[in-house]
C-alpha cells in the first residue's frame, strides 16, 4: 500500500459530506477486463484447455486467487495456483505494455478530483506489480493512496481493501464515494459502509440503497459525487 501526498485537510473535503473518492481500476478506470479474459484464454489454450465463455462472469472483478483457482478446478489443468498466477500476471503486463485504453470519462474525472484536491485512492484486486505498471498511464499523482489485492488480508468481495483505503486517507467510510464496475467490487465497498457508484462493465448491476448505477464515467463529476453525499445527510 503506497501513499504519495497528504490526504485530508483541504477546504473541499472539510466543507462537504464527501471526504474521499475510492476508485477501482480494471474495467472502471482502464478498459482491461477483456484483457484479463483474453490472457486467461491464451494461457489455458497453451495448457490444452478451452475456456467456456460463461465462466467470464464468474472470474470478472475477483481476486487472482479466486479466478485462477476457479479456472484450474473447472478445466482440470495440471498447474499450480502459484504457477498460473505468475503466467497470468506476465501475460497481462505484456498486454498493457502494448495498449492501455482508459474508460470514457476516466481521465477527465481524475483530473477534476486532483484539481480540487479531493483525497483519492486506487483500490484494486490486482497485484502491486500490475497496479504500478498501470499507474504510469493513469498518473500516480492523481492518487493519495493505492491499495493492491496482495497487500490486504482479504481482498474483494471482503471490505478490507476499502476499509484500508479509508483509514489511510483518514476518512469515514460512510463519507467515501466508491466507483466500481463489478458486483464483487460493489459488495466489498458496501460491506465497508461506503456509498457506491456502479458503472457496470461486463454484467448488469441493479440500483440499491446507497448504490447509484450509471452507464459511464462521463456521467460522474465532482458535483455529482457531492450530490450523492448531500442526499444521505
Amino acid at each position: 500500500m503506497t501513499s504519495t501526498v497528504p490526504a485530508l485537510g483541504t477546504r473541499t473535503a472539510e466543507d462537504s459530506a464527501l471526504q474521499a473518492v475510492l476508485l477501482d481500476m480494471d474495467g472502471t478506470l482502464v478498459d482491461t477486463e477483456g484483457f484479463w479474459w483474453d490472457v486467461e484464454a491464451e494461457v489455458f489454450a497453451s495448457l490444452g484447455h478451452t475456456l467456456d465463455e460463461s465462466w467470464r462472469h464468474v472470474v470478472v472483478g475477483g481476486p487472482m486467487t479466486r479466478s485462477a483457482g476457479f479456472l484450474i478446478e473447472a478445466t482440470g489443468a495440471d498447474i499450480t495456483l502459484a504457477e498460473l498466477t505468475e503466467l497470468l500476471n506476465d501475460g497481462f503486463e505484456d498486454r498493457i505494455g502494448r495498449a492501455l485504453p482508459l474508460m470514457p470519462g476516466a481521465g477527465r474525472l481524475l483530473a477534476e478530483l486532483y484539481e480540487y484536491e479531493i483525497p483519492t485512492a486506487l483500490v484494486s484486486a490486482s497485484h502491486r506489480r500490475i497496479i504500478d505498471r498501470v499507474l504510469t498511464s493513469l498518473g500516480a499523482h492523481h492518487f493519495s493512496l493505492t491499495v493492491a489485492g496482495d497487500e490486504v488480508p482479504r481482498t474483494k468481495p471482503h471490505p478490507d481493501p476499502y476499509l484500508a483505503a479509508a483509514v489511510g486517507l483518514g476518512a469515514d467510510p460512510a463519507r467515501c464515494a466508491v466507483i466500481e464496475d463489478t458486483a464483487t467490487g460493489v459488495a466489498a465497498a458496501e460491506a465497508a459502509g461506503c456509498h457506491v457508484v456502479a458503472v457496470p462493465s461486463v454484467a448488469p448491476i441493479a440500483p440499491a440503497l446507497r448504490r447509484t448505477v450509471v452507464t459511464s464515467l462521463e456521467e460522474v463529476d465532482l458535483t455529482f459525487l457531492h450530490g450523492l453525499m448531500t442526499e444521505m445527510r
